[in-house]
């Protein structure tokens, strides 16, 4: 008898494991599919929880049921489960992707099947990669899960079989992806896929179950690229008006390929064919700000109208950055020797900004200094994004001796001198300005605007006359007080 040592004994396990490792999805597909893939075209995801979507199991096999914690011979969809079973099961809050809901199933007693389904109008003699995700959600050790997963014909011919093995308890919620590939046969019939649980009920063997996919393989490689670029991607700013050509590579294996080029807005969620961009080559022109994925597909011709049959190179994306939005505020007044805020505005992607020039400015790198200049000043406030999206916006600052105020006006709408208006008092100053008639009623009241007094209160024209006003400033300015001649 061979004795295996400590060392040995730990080479071997590592050996093992690489082995075993080797069923796992990703291995198979670097065996089995050495060209490219195409989307889903069968999705099963359980929904978000709202459905039941009882209509997987094999008929009198397994009951459903609303609840989070299904009995043996029970199964649930659900979003999450928590403190089942005296706490023997994982607390689960969503589906492996996180936004959804996912299959629990508590095995029965007798081995048997626990999911069946049909899928119909795959291509026919076509390899397609079958998916799932499954999560032993027992947290201690107990029976463990033995799947195996088989693709059969309508008349029971198996056409492909896998097994998962024991699938091991874990200290955490773990959900893994298992998988395989098979060819639909030359008719084209209607597909079977079946999940048969290999173990007995009772003390474990509780599954999560989410994900099922079947996706096109095919053995013809299939890439794209971006012309002139050592990426696949490129950051460009909105009023970049290059266009770029993509460059597609297709092995050779088709027949008579039908090309399309495919665009999508959703970081490759939903995918749209690009109306004339039928060839390896596509030629970008410019578009607005925004994300956009590109892709080429390709099928035989013969099967250029069936979804299913495509398949898919990898995506370029070119990044449109919108310039950075940038307000300098517009003009100020300045009462010399007590400063204006000027109220800057920049939105966009992580911009720098700064004013220019920085002269009696509190800072020049915020949106809102104070301005301090001696004379009439410019200051053009610039802003660049990390993509190098550059924008700029001048305010100007007037500076004045002191605020003068009219002491009459006419509202007879003659166009002249209708409205009372005090010239270069700035609303950032925050002035609060009343009218009183000789009654001391407040007729007319402002604060932090521009100040236009028609000579109505409550719509009705004031009598003329003599008027008081009063005007209060928040900051060290002092208030101006005075009268003023309504005339008509």
């Amino acid at each position: 008898m061979y004795r295996v040592v400590p060392g040995r004994r730990r080479l071997l396990f590592r050996l093992i494991s690489t082995f075993l490792a080797l069923f796992l999805l990703g291995n198979v597909k670097a065996q089995l599919c050495n060209g490219s893939l195409g989307d889903p075209v069968v999705n099963i995801t359980f929904g978000d929880g709202s459905g039941n979507n009882t209509g997987y199991t094999p008929t009198n096999a397994y009951t459903y049921t609303t609840s989070q914690c299904p009995n043996d011979g029970f199964y649930t969809i659900t979003r999450s489960s928590s403190g089942c079973f005296s706490g023997s099961w994982h607390t689960v809050t969503a589906d492996h992707t996180g936004n959804g809901a996912f299959m629990l199933v508590n095995a029965s007693y007798a081995p048997g099947d626990f999911f069946i389904t049909t899928v119909s109008n795959l291509c026919p003699n076509t390899t397609y990669e079958f998916a799932a995700w499954l999560l032993n959600i027992l947290n201690r050790s107990g029976i463990k899960p033995n799947i195996t997963f088989s693709i059969e014909t309508a008349a029971g011919v198996v056409l492909q079989q896998f097994s998962t093995g024991d699938i091991p308890e874990t200290f955490s919620p773990t959900w893994k992806q298992y998988g395989f590939f098979f060819t639909t046969p030359a008719n084209n019939p209607e597909i079977v896929l079946r999940m048969r649980n290999n173990a007995p009920g009772g003390s474990g063997n509780d599954i999560g179950l989410d994900d099922i996919t079947f996706r096109p393989c095919s053995s013809v490689l299939i890439t794209s690229a971006i012309q002139g670029n050592s990426t696949d991607t490129v950051n460009i700013c909105d009023d970049v008006t290059n266009t770029y050509t993509l460059n597609g590579s297709v092995s050779s294996g088709y027949v008579s390929p039908v090309y399309n080029w495919q665009v999508s807005t959703d970081s490759a969620t939903t995918w749209t064919d690009i109306a004339g961009a039928t060839t390896l080559t596509y030629l970008r022109t410019p578009t607005p700000a925004g994300a956009y994925w590109y892709r080429l597909s390709v099928t035989e011709k013969s099967s250029a109208g069936i979804p299913a049959c495509r398949i898919v190179s990898n995506y370029v994306v070119i990044n449109v950055h919108a310039k950075p939005l940038v307000n300098a505020g517009g003009k100020r007044v300045m009462i010399m020797g007590h400063g204006i805020m000027l109220n800057g505005v920049v939105k966009g992607e992580n911009p720098v900004y700064y004013w220019d020039p920085p002269d009696y400015l509190s800072d020049s790198k915020i949106t809102t200094p104070i301005a301090t200049p001696v004379a009439d000043q410019k200051y053009t406030l610039y802003a660049v994004s990390p993509y190098g999206c550059y924008n700029q916006d001048t305010a100007s600052v007037k500076v004045i001796a002191g605020i003068f105020v009219p002491n009459a006006f006419t509202p007879n709408n003659d166009g002249k001198n209708d409205s009372w208006r005090i010239p270069y008092l700035d609303p950032v100053l925050g002035a609060e300005v009343n009218v009183f008639n000789r009654f001391g009623q407040r007729v007319y009241h402002a604060e932090g605007a521009t100040v236009d007094w028609d000579g109505t209160f409550k719509g009705l024209p004031q009598a003329p006359g003599a008027y008081v006003f009063n005007i209060h400033f928040k900051n060290d300015y002092p208030d101006i007080k005075g009268t003023i001649l309504l005339i008509r």
